[in-house]
């Protein structure tokens, strides 16, 4: 996809809007199934001021196939409660006490509705995989949540203290913890959209890689937290050594999501999708 015309974040960001709408009506259709829940509540708060990039990754994989038509819905709305449930957790291990200017859930409801309203998600999860027939859509989540863990796992083991932590270990954690949901994402919306093997593959690629790109850019975003990772990156190498290579890297992994989509045919969808790549390395929040 050689030859395209730069576009600008916000740009991007006012197309992306109308997408995420269309998602967040499939989000609140698929809550209000549970509007007799105790969970009902405290999950429309949990799920509110997402940007909702994976679903939309969903979506356009499956566009970019010819597969426009409501059947992704449910998926997308899937790999968002994912990503929801990883948030609730998240936040609870790394002690946060606001997102997005405001309260993170634990905070707001407790550690022990936290817990069970991460349970609740689940359980709503499998519930959308039984719909499909493809029993790869069910196995694809399930492989997304286990890697997950092993990345957020990997993480939760570093002792700021004392830790070095070195580039290729860091690569792993950004792989399981935030890219296997992005590769999930836009593998999901080739399967759905039946897509080719070649074409799976692809999309599945791009992905991983625009996964890995985009956590690096939210941890130069959030640098100055001085989270773990960043205190044991510092351990190991100066900070203006980390903050270049960072940079290099998210730059390096959005090229390499773009190579990906050279296979599909050319379309409004794909180039959306290369578009995503540089929304993710450029973007402010």
């Amino acid at each position: 996809m050689n030859g395209r015309k730069t576009v600008s974040v916000d740009t991007i960001q006012s197309r992306m809007k109308v997408y995420s709408e269309r998602i967040d009506r499939a989000v609140a259709k698929e809550l209000a199934n549970y509007a007799h829940s105790r969970f009902h509540d405290p999950l429309v708060y949990a799920v509110e001021s997402g940007k909702r990039v994976r679903p939309l990754i969903l979506l356009l994989s499956a566009e970019a196939l010819g597969c426009r038509d409501d059947s992704v819905l449910d998926a997308a709305v899937a790999v968002e409660l994912l990503h929801t449930e990883s948030i609730i957790h998240d936040d609870i291990i790394d002690e946060e006490v606001a997102r997005r200017d405001r309260m993170t859930f634990h905070v707001k409801y407790g550690f022990s509705a936290s817990l069970l309203t991460a349970d609740f998600v689940f359980a709503m999860i499998l519930a959308i995989a039984a719909r499909y027939k493809d029993r790869r859509v069910a196995e694809e989540l399930s492989n997304a949540a286990l890697r997950m863990a092993e990345g957020e796992y990997s993480e939760l083991t570093i002792d700021p203290q004392v830790y070095k932590l070195e580039w290729d270990e860091y690569l792993r954690i950004v792989t399981g913890k935030t890219a296997a949901l992005f590769e999930t994402s836009a593998k999901l919306g080739a399967l759905i959209a039946k897509g080719s093997e070649k074409e799976i593959a692809a999309l599945a690629n791009y992905g991983k890689y625009l996964g890995i790109a985009y956590q690096i850019r939210d941890d130069l975003l959030d640098w100055r937290s001085q989270d773990k990772v960043a205190v044991g990156l510092l351990r190991s190498y100066s900070e203006g050594e980390v903050v270049g290579k960072m940079t290099a890297l998210s730059q390096t992994y959005a090229e390499e999501a773009k190579e990906q989509l050279m296979p599909l045919p050319r379309s409004g969808a794909s180039e959306f999708l290369e578009n995503l790549t540089d929304f993710t390395i450029y973007r402010k929040y």
